[in-house]
């Protein structure tokens, strides 16, 4: 049976979690401005790289990218998948939409597949599909961190292209969306080959100016490169976790919803518990009167 004590007690932890689902929600909502931000701030960036990548094509009429780029075709290919998914729960379906997304992307690719996770929590997703990762990395917490994790995956991708081990990589990771909520995409970042080549070809050059490579072809072929590669998985991974506090905020929404409408009825029945005490107190005030009148 239900007391009193009972419902204070359910009333006052309903009361604590409204306060932590609050408290996340605002953090959610102000980690969104700061990934927002980062993403929008790369547009010039990416744009500066691509007029540069422009300049080099237009001086230099042969594609003839580093090694380290461009990637061989063999008989039986190994594929390279980048996920970025989330470390922390609390985000809804972020995780398993992404995961289902890519493996549904790579079963149309031939050859061998190598997955690399980036978030605890898809990788366990993807281990619970029969994908396992061979490589995991931890999400950074903050816009700065997200630079140090770039370089990592960088570094390990250019070891492997270097031995000749990749024939395309592929990054899958969750976008915001212009209004609500985030969907699911994924860019193939390598090889760069003649595709590649007519993305660049494609811009206007903003001048009437004729660009010139100063120095080294090759030397600026392939430092633009890395900048590219730099820049587009440093936007994977702010969009990303601009996605996962999306996510995370609509389901402290919801979740605020639901203790609001549980204290609701908490509030209720405690009020109906306290006035059916007080009316059965009256009662037995009432009775004990009447009882003493009638022996008088």
């Amino acid at each position: 049976m239900k007391t009193l004590a009972h419902l204070n007690q359910k009333l006052s932890s309903a009361e604590d979690l409204k306060s932590v689902v609050r408290t996340m929600k605002a953090m959610a909502a102000s980690n969104i401005g700061q990934y927002e931000m980062a993403v929008s701030s790369l547009d010039a960036y990416n744009r500066t790289i691509g007029l540069g990548i422009l300049a080099y094509f237009r001086e230099e009429q042969t594609i003839a990218l580093s090694r380290k780029a461009i990637v061989q075709k063999k008989e039986a290919p190994l594929h390279c998948a980048i996920i970025f998914g989330s470390d922390q729960g609390l985000v809804g379906q972020f995780n398993n939409t992404l995961a289902d997304f890519a493996v549904n992307y790579l079963a149309d690719l031939t050859g061998e597949m190598e997955i690399w996770a980036v978030g605890e929590r898809v990788a366990l997703k993807l281990e619970d599909m029969g994908f396992t990762s061979t490589k995991r990395f931890l999400l950074p917490g903050s816009v700065e961190a997200i630079a140090p994790l770039v370089s990592q995956i960088l570094v390990n991708s250019e070891e492997q292209i270097e031995k000749g081990r990749f024939n395309g990589v592929y990054v899958f990771h969750n976008q915001p969306k212009t209004s609500i909520g985030y969907t699911q995409v994924v860019e193939k970042l390598l090889p760069l080959n003649e595709e590649w080549k007519q993305r660049f070809l494609s811009l206007d050059w903003p001048t009437t100016y004729i660009p010139q490579v100063a120095g080294s072809m090759a030397d600026t072929l392939l430092a633009l490169i890395h900048e590219y590669l730099f820049a587009s998985l440093f936007k994977a991974c702010a969009e990303s976790l601009a996605s996962e506090n999306a996510s995370r905020l609509i389901a402290m929404q919801r979740a605020e919803k639901n203790i609001g409408e549980l204290l609701d009825n908490l509030h209720h029945e405690y009020h109906q518990l306290r006035q059916g005490l007080i009316d059965e107190e009256l009662f037995d005030v009432i009775s004990g009167f009447e009882a003493l009148k009638k022996e008088r």
